[in-house]
């Protein structure tokens, strides 16, 4: 019997906006290329940016918050896998799943930690250090933890993250699995089509603006590092791109000290490849970021923060250079900028951290071996995993009632 795989989306694919759309997208490739079935249901509004999931094969429908037009479509459909993209859509869909669909493995694809993201922007705006006190603490640590926990497997981004969730959580390995985004290996056949270091020119940043961390970044460049870098490189420019582009962002446009703003971009890798150097202050966030992996693959070194290149490189040297100082950030862009020996050996360090971590011929097979392992063993897998059991059942009695009574109350007065 073939599998039949529901992805269950928090908004529909965006590879060129985000990311998590990218991610998203790899994932979906995996299950196309074991000739699964694959349906993409979202309840969000489709934006001009998503991709065509219908070209590639997968069936795409549309659902609806708390209704149970949702449970006679998975009736229907009987998948024999179901990944929820975000701990919330677990949160909205998970309890019909496992009422309607018993035997479906649950899969939960983190993307990155919320909690972790959303405690440290907490932390920073108050002037805080970033403590594992305030994570313990907050709301969004024990509903993220609980979905975690309620679902057979997790996928985890970050070997940071992966950590976090074994030592401070002691959540059991068991139930998170490792798998970073999925890239082809850079050979010669790709480095020889790369600008050289005279060829190329400019600092970039690119990001979602919905992505607040990306907000913060851009605007600790412009008030915080480049008018250092300016002073000493007069004819760069600092070439800023993404989705969603907010009045603040667009604020900070300004030619004549050579800031600008361009918007959206329709091919990131394009735009990266003809910078000499990614520029990404990131004082809080998490997970893997899309912007750094990508400069690696266009051989275009970077610089950012501890929090940026967290859980990206295991002990391996930084495509770059790591610094939290800004007067150091500043002073670190401009010898990457200048110095062609430098540059020469970060673009080196990139191509070796692709290719030892990011490996997706390495990795793709063991995480299919580990979903068909789970699927065999199901019953002996939940049965260990008490509380994941004891908050599935909690769920079901809260989350269901609730979502019913929304139902109900939503349903037009006759």
């Amino acid at each position: 019997m073939k599998q039949k795989v529901l992805i269950i989306g928090a908004v529909w694919v965006e590879p060129n906006s985000s990311a998590a759309g990218g991610r998203m997208l790899q994932l979906i490739q995996i299950f196309l290329a074991q000739q699964w079935h694959v349906t993409f249901a979202c309840a969000s509004q489709k934006s001009t940016n998503e991709t065509s999931l219908t070209k590639l094969g997968v069936k795409e429908v549309f659902i609806q918050l708390n209704s149970s037009y949702f449970d006679d479509f998975l009736n229907e459909l009987q998948p024999t896998i179901v990944m929820f993209d975000r701990f919330m859509i677990e949160e909205q869909f998970g309890w019909r799943v496992a009422e309607h669909c018993p035997n479906a493995l649950r899969i939960l694809d983190t993307e990155d930690l919320h909690f972790l993201r959303k405690v440290r922007h907490q932390q920073y705006k108050k002037g805080e250090e970033f403590s594992n006190e305030a994570l313990l603490k907050a709301e969004e640590t024990k509903r993220e933890i609980a979905a975690i926990l309620r679902c057979d497997l997790s996928l985890i981004i970050s070997s940071y993250e992966m950590e976090l969730l074994k030592d401070l959580f002691k959540i059991d390995e068991s139930l998170l699995y490792y798998l970073p985004f999925l890239f082809n290996k850079i050979d010669a056949s790709k480095t020889q089509k790369w600008q050289s270091f005279k060829d190329k020119k400019d600092f970039v940043f690119i990001g979602n603006f919905y992505h607040k961390p990306n907000i913060d970044a851009v605007v600790t460049l412009k008030k915080q590092i480049w008018s250092t870098i300016k002073k000493q490189l007069p004819n760069v420019e600092m070439h800023i791109y993404g989705a969603y582009v907010n009045q603040q962002i667009r604020d900070l446009d300004n030619a004549k000290e050579g800031f600008l703003i361009k918007g959206f971009a329709e091919n990131s890798k394009s735009l990266i490849s003809k910078a000499r150097v990614v520029l990404a202050p990131l004082n809080f966030g998490a997970g893997i970021k899309g912007k750094l992996t990508e400069a690696m693959i266009c051989g275009t070194p970077s610089i950012t923060s501890k929090i940026g290149a967290e859980g990206m490189h295991e002990n391996l040297s930084w495509n770059g250079f790591i610094e939290n100082d800004y007067k150091q950030f500043a002073k670190k862009a401009i010898e990457l900028y200048t110095n062609k020996n430098s540059w020469e050996q970060s673009q080196k360090n990139g191509i070796e951290i692709i290719n030892q971590i990011y490996d997706k011929d390495k990795l793709e097979l063991p995480f299919i071996n580990r979903i068909k392992q789970l699927q065999e063993n199901i019953e002996q897998h939940r049965t260990k995993n008490f509380l994941g059991s004891l908050l599935q059942h909690q769920t079901l009695q809260a989350t269901k009632y609730m979502s019913k009574w929304i139902e109900e109350k939503n349903k037009p007065n006759v």
